[in-house]
Parts: structure tokens; C-alpha cells; sequence
């Protein structure tokens, strides 16, 4: 079936869209314009995001502002080691004046749910999480609810406490669309930080697209073109995780597992997204690339001889970007 293809002039105009929603969100987060552009890619899609850096980077503060640029439903769950399954999906309640059990919904019945320090909560509520990212339906006693459309999580943790954190299942890893890594800003971003919002409060942002424009944009985002050549770059980039010595690296000892098919399908979908957020109907190798890492550093796990190496999975990402052939 021959696929529908975006207009470019309509391209243009959402990217112009979405320009103005990642000014906006830019008022109150200074700099991070990697992680901003890659929550937008996650709304875009409809793929979760797990953000990953220290404390204070304003992760949970993009997040919360990137809410109030889309006028939708927003949760905030803070993961904490006595947080209950319940506590995330809801729970039925017996009513004494009735003598009937109610459905008492959680806080994954809304649009955007930032988990927060994620790996801070143990295996049965992430779990318990696990059925509502990948199904977008919950199950609470004998029924099943389905989830709102759009619904996306958003989640952070902090990497470099172990105390009383939960490292997340790779099942569970593998349902986010994207790990980003957030970074510290700049000299000038920090100086522009501390004359900002030093004593101050945060302005209310405000809202630009609602939860039917996200919809709407996905279906653009379903249109954009994908060229064959363009296919066959994406299967080459996650084929030489899986074999790297079919595709001429000598990497194989330092990798333990390669991407999932989920990869394949996240590289080319958040490439289109990409690419729509740069104004084109169409898909070009550096919008592969540009995803690359974010798609796939956490499907791709490396063996303990690349840790003895200091090698990581994006290190391995780099190599294979290099060596595979550009359409």
C-alpha cells in the first residue's frame, strides 16, 4: 500500500507549531534545548521518555512546563520505596453506606504522568506501571479501563545514588522510546539561571497545543516520508548491534545484547518526528542520526569487558554511526 505522504507547506507550518511550544517551554527552562526537542519527539510519537542526569538539572521542571504548553491532564508521582501499586493505578474502595465496592482511579487516568525518580520505587510498582505504558489500558480488580488519548510518561532518575533505588527491569527499560541523557548548562546558561529566577517564581506558561492537536500531529507524523533507502539505513544501524561482525566491527565482545525490533520501529518513527520538527515532509539521514543515540543507548547493553574498558553503549553507538554506509 503506497503510504500517504505530508505535504511540505503543512510541514512547515506545524514545525512553526511546534517552534513556538518549545519557546514557550523556553521561558522557564533556560538552555536543555536536546532534552525539550526530545520530550517533544516523545508527544510527537506517543513514546515514553526516561530522562536520566543529577539532581537539579530541571528535569522534573521540563516536564512539568512542557504539561502546561499542552493544555492537558498532568500527574506528578513521586517514587518513594513504600509506594504501592495502588497508588499508581487506583484501587476499589468498599462503600459502608452502600455496601458496594467503587472504582477509586490512580493517577495514570490523565494525559502526562511524570514518574519521578523512577528508580526509586520497587519491582511490583514498576510493574505495575509496566501494563499502562505498553497496553495503555489499566486492569483494577475484575475490570479493564483504557487509558486517555494522548498518554505519555515521562520519567527521571538519577544515576549516580544507589541507596535505596531499584535499577529498572530491562523489559521495562525497553518501553521507553527514549533515555535521554540531560547534561549541565553552559557557562552563559548558568549565568543566565542565576539572574533568572535567583529569588524568583516561575512564570506560568501558556498553553499552546491541546491533547486533540498532539493527536492530530501524529497522524502528520505517520505521514512523512520514508524512503526505502532511508529503511534499509535504519535495519543496517540496528542489524550491527545485534551482529556487529557481519557489518565489519570488531565490537561483538563489548556488546551483550543488541536492539530489539521495538528499536527498528522507534529509530524510524522518531526520525519522522524529527523530521517534521525541522519543517520537512521527508526524512534524511541526519534525522536518523540525530535519534540514534537517544533510541537506542538503552537497548543496546554492553558486557562487563566494555565497562573494565570504560566503553558505553553510546561509545558503541558512535562506532556504528561511522561505519555503517550513508544513503
Amino acid at each position: 500500500m503506497e503510504q500517504t505522504r505530508l505535504d511540505q507547506d503543512q510541514a512547515a507550518v506545524t514545525a512553526r507549531r511546534l517552534e513556538d511550544a518549545l519557546a514557550e517551554a523556553g521561558k522557564v527552562v533556560v538552555g536543555q534545548r536536546g532534552m525539550l526537542e526530545g520530550l517533544m519527539l516523545g508527544l510527537l510519537t506517543g513514546g515514553h521518555v526516561l530522562l536520566e542526569g543529577v539532581p537539579g538539572l530541571a528535569k522534573t521542571l521540563a516536564v512539568r512546563t512542557l504539561a502546561g504548553v499542552v493544555d492537558a491532564g498532568f500527574q506528578r508521582i513521586q517514587f518513594t520505596p513504600d509506594l504501592l501499586p495502588a497508588d499508581i493505578v487506583g484501587t476499589t474502595i468498599y462503600r459502608h453506606e452502600t455496601g458496594e465496592f467503587t472504582v477509586k482511579k490512580g493517577p495514570v487516568f490523565t494525559n502526562i504522568v511524570l514518574a519521578d525518580e523512577i528508580n526509586r520505587a520497587p519491582a511490583k510498582v514498576q510493574s505495575a506501571l509496566l501494563e499502562a505504558m505498553q497496553e495503555r489500558q489499566v486492569t483494577i480488580g475484575e475490570t479493564t479501563w483504557p487509558l486517555a488519548d494522548p498518554f505519555l510518561v515521562l520519567a527521571t532518575q538519577n544515576p549516580i545514588e544507589q541507596e535505596g533505588t531499584y535499577p529498572l527491569p530491562e523489559a521495562q527499560v525497553d518501553r521507553f522510546l527514549l533515555k535521554l541523557r540531560v547534561g549541565y548548562p553552559t557557562r552563559d546558561e548558568e549565568r543566565a539561571i542565576m539572574e533568572r529566577w535567583a529569588g524568583r517564581e516561575a512564570p506560568a506558561v501558556r498553553p499552546v497545543l491541546t491533547a486533540a492537536d498532539v493527536v492530530g500531529l501524529r497522524s502528520q507524523v505517520n505521514a512523512v516520508f520514508l524512503d526505502d533507502r532511508i529503511k534499509e539505513y535504519v535495519l543496517d544501524l540496528v542489524l550491527a548491534t545485534r551482529d556487529p561482525e557481519a557489518a565489519g566491527l570488531s565490537v561483538g565482545p563489548l556488546i551483550a545484547f543488541g536492539a530489539s525490533p521495538r528499536a527498528t520501529l522507534s529509530l524510524a518513527q522518531t526520525a519522522r518526528a524529527r523530521a517534521l520538527l525541522q519543517g520537512r515532509s521527508f526524512v534524511v539521514p541526519e534525522d536518523v542520526k540525530a535519534v540514534a543515540h537517544p533510541v537506542l543507548r538503552h537497548r543496546v547493553l554492553v558486557t562487563y569487558e566494555a565497562e573494565a574498558e570504560r566503553k558505553t553503549s553510546d561509545d558503541i553507538i558512535d562506532l556504528i554511526l561511522d561505519h555503517v554506509d550513508v544513503p
